[in-house]
């Protein structure tokens, strides 16, 4: 009677119905397991997950914590109103329907706890929980009840089936005994299904924060996106109006031009038209003497080059498509690299050695954030001996004849040389042309690099990072180290690009695809410059570098 007065202290408050596998949260309050977790489900994209009941907040989805305890009082309970709503009622009240709580397999009877208390308690009165089919507990040939489990048969059978029946010499065991082993299978394998089904929710949890947090990227991927394209898209816009403004602007110009060369070449018509006017007059004068007197006929006509600065004075030019589609050009990559595209990690790999990637992709080579190091210049105080450098210092030469600069503690031993500048934040990058002969070598150096000595080698000390081709072929080198690349060389333009805080420095190979070459990755933290090395090939031809970005 206790436990039916408390029976609404066992009901969940999301079903109302008796707790089902109930399970606790941090705060205390229990639920059915099944419940919970559709609740928990409802508040996925919330942000933040409560108790139904308490309201109290959790910042990450609570773990459940089973109820053993309150699992036992409610299977008991449910045990009880199972009873009830079963229909099986004591045998022995015929003046009223008692719920039965127990049922006699001998006596084929029923029994509420009144009649319970006084039935025979001998060892042949097996009780059961109350059943309608007491007659499938009596072996159906003897009539006697079955006591025993049959192994071998698995059947159940009665003393007889075991002593004189067709049972006889087999292994058999008590039904309390067989029930006991079924049931404790049946417990692990309740056991396994249950730890199953928690690694099938943990699954089911993962691909739900997961699937929570791809929505959240990719909504605030979409956002990053939509501002980026609307900056291209002003910025189009602007280049547009000053690609228009620039063509409007030589047009005017040479529209000028032409009005003032048609307006010289107007007042030279009517001088010449003068001119054959009065020749005319002449030719029809009767007087010899005036004729004769008259001044020399080439004092009529222009000198030659009188003719030819007339002739130039028509070269007015016309429009300058080249300088508009350079316009267009840089327009467009200064739009791209003002928008902060979205680029991969620095851990993200865009393409292995020798990869290749059509011109379309080349947006992943360089990501939006690279800067061209246009202003990427030599410096003639570090070059070695037997290198040539162009004036406006953007092409080495390699040279048989050595050059006879100064040695100061700056200039290179070998036939080296570094950039002005140096780089110490950011991502660049830079482009390179080389012959096709020779042994060149391209990278980056520290300003602490050595100068003398075949450790100053470019590649050949710590503080040096290169590709390097010779003999047609493409290897990497630091630290005296080098790694042979297996693509052949297929183009005589290159890309170096620098990420310095990410510690990335890439080659690429230029042309109609373009190809990967190698990613070196270390953690700098002194300046850089870009450090280029010639030499000459086994026909002592040199090769050439120059800088054209």
């Amino acid at each position: 009677m206790a436990l039916a007065d408390t029976s609404d202290d066992l009901n969940c408050s999301i079903c109302l119905n008796i707790y089902t596998d109930p399970v606790n949260l941090r705060c205390g309050h229990s639920y059915c397991r099944e419940c919970i977790e559709k609740a928990l489900d409802e508040q996925l994209g919330s942000g933040v997950y409560k108790c139904p009941r308490c309201r109290k907040e959790f910042p990450d989805r609570p773990a459940l914590h089973p109820n053993l305890d309150l699992r036992n009082i409610a299977d008991r309970v449910r045990s009880q109103a199972t009873q009830k709503e079963s229909g099986i009622f004591c045998t022995y009240c015929i003046h009223t329907l008692v719920p039965a709580v127990k049922s006699c397999l001998l006596c084929e009877a029923s029994l509420c706890d009144n009649h319970l208390s006084v039935h025979i308690k001998s060892p042949e009165h097996l009780l059961t929980e109350p059943t309608r089919c007491l007659r499938n507990s009596k072996c159906p040939v003897h009539n006697k009840i079955l006591e025993f489990y049959c192994m071998e048969d698995s059947a159940c059978v009665c003393v007889t089936c075991r002593l004189d029946g067709d049972h006889v010499g087999h292994r058999v065991e008590t039904l309390a005994e067989a029930s006991e082993k079924k049931l404790d299978e049946l417990r692990q394998v309740q056991e396994r299904l249950t730890s199953q089904r928690v690694q099938t929710e943990k699954r089911v949890h993962k691909l739900q924060d997961h699937s929570r947090r791809v929505r959240e990227a990719a909504a605030g991927l979409m956002v990053r996106v939509t501002v980026m394209f609307r900056e291209i898209r002003r910025q189009i816009q602007e280049l547009e109006k000053r690609v228009l403004g620039e063509i409007s602007k030589q047009e005017e110009k040479i529209s000028l031009s032409v009005s003032h060369v048609i307006e010289n070449l107007d007042i030279k018509k009517n001088e010449l038209c003068a001119k054959i006017f009065y020749i005319e007059e002449m030719c029809n004068m009767g007087d010899p003497v005036t004729v004769l007197q008259e001044k020399d006929t080439a004092d009529f006509c222009a000198s030659r080059e009188e003719e030819n600065k007339e002739r130039e004075m028509d070269n007015v030019g016309d429009l300058d498509e080249d300088l508009i589609s350079l316009t267009i050009r840089k327009g467009l990559s200064n739009a791209l690299s003002a928008t902060g595209i979205p680029r991969l990690g620095a851990s993200d790999t865009l393409a292995g050695p020798g990869t290749s990637m059509n011109l379309k992709e080349i947006g992943r080579m360089t990501p939006a954030n690279s800067h061209a190091a246009s202003d990427l210049l030599l410096d003639e105080n570090t070059a070695g001996n037997q290198i040539s450098i162009s004036e406006d210092l953007k092409t080495i030469y390699w040279t048989m004849r050595p050059l006879n600069r100064p040695m100061t503690p700056h200039r290179f031993q070998y036939n080296q040389v570094l950039s002005v500048r140096v780089f110490l934040v950011g991502r660049h990058y830079w482009d390179v042309e080389s012959s096709r002969t020779g042994d060149w070598r391209i990278g980056v150096a520290y300003t602490s690099m050595l100068r003398r000595g075949d450790a100053s080698f470019l590649g050949y000390n710590r503080e040096s990072w290169c590709l390097r081709r010779c003999n047609n072929t493409y290897s990497v080198w630091h630290d005296n180290r080098s790694l042979t690349l297996p693509p052949q060389p297929s183009n005589n333009t290159l890309r170096v690009h620098l990420e310095y805080e990410d510690g990335q420095l890439a080659f690429y190979e230029l042309g109609d695809r373009i190809r990967h070459l190698y990613t070196f990755t270390a953690k700098f933290n002194e300046p850089l410059h870009a450090a280029f090395h010639v030499s000459e090939d086994l026909d002592r031809k040199g090769c050439r570098l120059r800088i054209i970005t």
